[in-house]
């Protein structure tokens, strides 16, 4: 199946001959190598989701190295362990870039991470493709963000709590950083459009690897006893789901009293559970390993394959990391070169196949068209697709529910090339990093 999934590959890579060769950059012309960053932390409290990353790229690439690498040239991965520590990511991020050479950069999971790099990649003009859905508010010039934004992810999660399982009182439940906090406060006015009153919203943060829950998870139980339904909105990161989930287990909490959705627990983090208690809380994804499709189940053989490990799963960021590898591989060999400026501009309008059966294409704001997902636990830890949108979603960059950002677009075609357009305005308000 490993020659199925190569096959696969190369069709999301149609037209990509040799023809480009002597086009190549000419950093690149003087190695032997095309040089890929793997920018994943190895240790710490994200390793537990991360480290599967960096499994992934190593496999990717050697299966592009199968058909000849790019250009003309093998692909080198690069691996560092940034370690969760997030100002280490920017240091380890410009090693990649100046001392190791490499022509893009594949990495980060939170977003202090991404972050904390973000300053790297503008001032040298490099390439991070990032795989891990996050708050939006954000469109930057050198990034490429093949995760969810919150249309994407959070916002149908809570259409369909409101919608399907009637819930009217919410718990937003998340680890102490960036992303969590953002995405809570669309939520938090997102809910307020729909009517929600203050005194039904539980806001609740707590530190990364955090692990004592009982008085939290006994404070959502009394929370939820009100008579009106209630649900948990999770954007708790890292290990620390590991305890909270098996606290929601130890005080009886089970999916029909209190559903929690999850934004950040997929199948990676479910291999290290006992998911009996679990079985029915939701998380929301644009892909499970459990999509019926052919491409799918050739990947799935194939990883399984790489890994020699029949038990190794699949999830969503992974296959954001295949559908950011195909585009850069597309957009380098429509550029003849792996020059970032040439990349930035060849890349907008690629579309490749994702794991679903269908296409993901790279829009002018830096964000990709995906399928959103609502998927539910089961006892083999994997998930059960309850609901899904008819078609692909636009990732949205600034949030219509805050007031801030509701005026802003992304769009870096020439001669917009903002991140953050007024269109009230008329103005573009800097680089696009920030509002």
């Amino acid at each position: 199946m490993r020659g199925h999934f190569a096959s696969w590959t190369a069709a999301a890579m149609a037209g990509i001959v040799g023809a480009g060769l002597s086009f190549a950059a000419p950093a690149a012309a003087a190695d032997d190598t095309i040089k890929v960053g793997v920018l994943h932390s190895l240790s710490g409290t994200m390793a537990i989701s991360e480290t599967t990353l960096k499994d992934t790229m190593l496999f990717l690439i050697e299966e592009q190295n199968k058909k000849g690498g790019l250009l003309g040239k093998k692909l080198e991965a690069v691996v560092v362990d940034p370690a969760s520590d997030w100002p280490l990511f920017a240091e380890k991020a410009r090693q990649l870039i100046e001392q190791d050479k490499v022509a893009a950069v594949f990495g980060c999971w939170t977003s202090s991470s991404r972050k904390s790099v973000l300053p790297v990649f503008e001032e040298l003009n490099s390439l991070l493709f990032y795989p891990v859905q996050y708050e939006g508010e954000e469109s930057q010039r050198n990034v490429f963000y093949t995760g969810a934004a919150p249309n994407q992810q959070a916002i149908p999660a809570v259409d369909y709590l409101m919608n399907e399982e009637g819930v009217q009182r919410w718990v937003l439940a998340g680890t102490d950083y960036v992303y969590p906090q953002t995405t809570n406060k669309i939520l938090q006015a997102y809910l307020q459009s729909k009517g929600v009153a203050a005194e039904d919203i539980m806001l609740n943060y707590t530190p990364f690897g955090h692990s004592d829950w009982q008085t939290i998870v006994s404070d959502i139980k009394k929370f939820g006893s009100t008579g009106k339904k209630t649900a948990v909105v999770s954007t708790i990161n890292g290990d620390a789901n590991v305890p909270f989930y098996k606290e929601l287990g130890n005080q009886g909490i089970k999916a029909e009293d209190i559903p929690v959705v999850a934004f950040s627990v997929g199948e990676e983090e479910l291999a290290g559970l006992d998911t009996a208690p679990l079985v029915g809380h939701l998380a929301a994804w644009n892909y499970f390993q459990s999509v019926d499709s052919p491409a799918n189940a050739e990947f799935i053989s194939a990883w399984k394959a790489y890994t020699k490990n029949d038990k190794r799963v699949t999830n969503d960021p992974m296959e954001a990391h295949v559908i950011g590898f195909n585009m850069w591989l597309k957009a380098v060999e429509k550029a003849g070169t792996t020059d970032p400026d040439a990349v930035i501009d060849a890349i907008v309008g690629v579309s490749v196949p994702n794991l679903s059966g269908g296409f993901s294409t790279m829009m002018p704001n830096h964000h990709i068209t995906k399928p959103v997902l609502i998927g539910e636990i089961q006892a083999d830890g994997q998930f059960e697709t309850v609901w899904q949108t008819a078609g692909l979603v636009v990732g949205d960059e600034w949030s219509d529910y805050l007031p801030d950002s509701k005026n802003l677009i992304a769009d870096w075609r020439a001669p917009m090339s903002c991140g953050n357009f007024n269109v009230a305005t008329g103005k573009c308000g800097g680089k696009g990093t920030t509002n």
